[in-house]
């Protein structure tokens, strides 16, 4: 079958979560994919819990954050989950956001520095080297990963870069394995972001085809094409608030956007400030950046995504029923 995967928020009680993993796997999805985006869940805990109630499918961070866990930590927390799960575990991380970085005492400083610096120690310290790194970001003195059970050669642990921006994008096509690509974007928006992935490859000698490209893709199924459409809206209304810059990337137009953040009054929305929202967002808007409406629907919507560079779309279920979207998808989508 075709390459796809699950994408897991906060949308459903994780012990729901854990069920659907299971369900996935069944039915042939190749992996599962957590969110740490908002201050709901982290996403080591949930991914620890799939991998341990699943026998083959991956599970990978989506992402996890460069301020707020040491690089050392961060390979000692995936060196047990590659323990745990034979090899299953894919370690995705990206630059986190603002305002939500900065109400917690983050400056998010030269972020592609940090990024860098992060990808470089930590695939050296999963060769298994003694590393000494003095960065900007990351300060390693004599560090090596302690293995305490199992064979002590190199992990093949995939990197991955949560990449929304041009820059971002471009580095990751220097470094990373593989680059995630966001949500809530047009198939156009991707047709330019592997231009600055090419780039980035370029530099490092490789070809784009070395480079995964998996895509978180909001997946809104429903028998009625109407009330998918409408499930979608509320999220696409708080990431036109909150995360401007990556509407802009798909071609929103920024009157919109300064409309619907004016009308959420902030973030956390103040009382009543999503629903006037929610009334300036069109269906043509929730159709260019989600995968709404039937079955049919939405597997000609991901088959966009995937002829403009989408190596396996990672389904965000908003719909009513998430068994019906994994079976929407379990026979493939080309």
């Amino acid at each position: 079958m075709d390459r796809v995967g699950l994408y897991l928020q906060d949308k459903h009680p994780i012990v729901d979560e854990l069920e659907y993993a299971r369900y996935a796997e069944a039915k042939g999805f190749e992996s599962v994919w957590h969110a740490e985006s908002r201050l709901a869940r982290d996403a080591i805990t949930p991914i620890a819990a799939i991998l341990a109630v699943t026998k083959r499918i991956k599970a990978g961070t989506g992402v996890i954050n460069t301020w707020t866990r040491n690089a050392g930590l961060v390979a000692a927390t995936f060196l047990t989950l590659h323990e745990m799960s034979a090899g299953r575990a894919l370690l995705g991380m990206g630059a986190w956001w603002d305002p939500l970085a900065w109400k917690v005492g983050i400056e998010r400083k030269n972020p592609l520095k940090c990024m860098r610096e992060f990808v470089e120690s930590i695939r050296r310290l999963f060769k298994m080297e003694i590393v000494s790194f003095e960065g900007e970001f990351v300060k390693l003195r004599d560090v090596r990963l302690d293995i305490v059970y199992g064979d002590e050669g190199p992990k093949n642990i995939p990197i991955y870069i949560g990449a929304t921006g041009w820059k971002m994008m471009e580095l990751s096509g220097e470094i990373a394995d593989g680059v995630l690509l966001n949500y809530l974007v047009s198939p156009e928006y991707n047709k330019k972001a592997l231009e600055y992935l090419y780039m980035g490859a370029q530099k490092a000698g490789r070809k784009l085809e070395d480079i995964d490209r998996p895509q978180l893709v909001v997946c809104s199924l429903d028998d009625d094409a109407d009330k998918a459409i409408g499930n979608a809206r509320s999220l696409v209304t708080m990431y036109l608030g909150q995360q401007p810059h990556i509407m802009k990337a798909s071609g929103v137009r920024e009157s919109l956007i300064h409309e619907v953040t004016e009308a959420l009054g902030g973030w956390p929305a103040k009382p009543g400030g999503l629903e006037k929202a929610m009334q300036l967002v069109d269906d043509e808007v929730v159709q260019l950046l989600t995968v709404s409406g039937t079955a049919d629907d939405c597997r000609r919507k991901v088959r966009e995504y995937v002829r403009t560079g989408c190596t396996s779309p990672l389904l965000y279920p908003l719909g009513d029923s998430v068994a019906q979207m994994i079976d929407a998808f379990s026979e493939g989508y080309m």
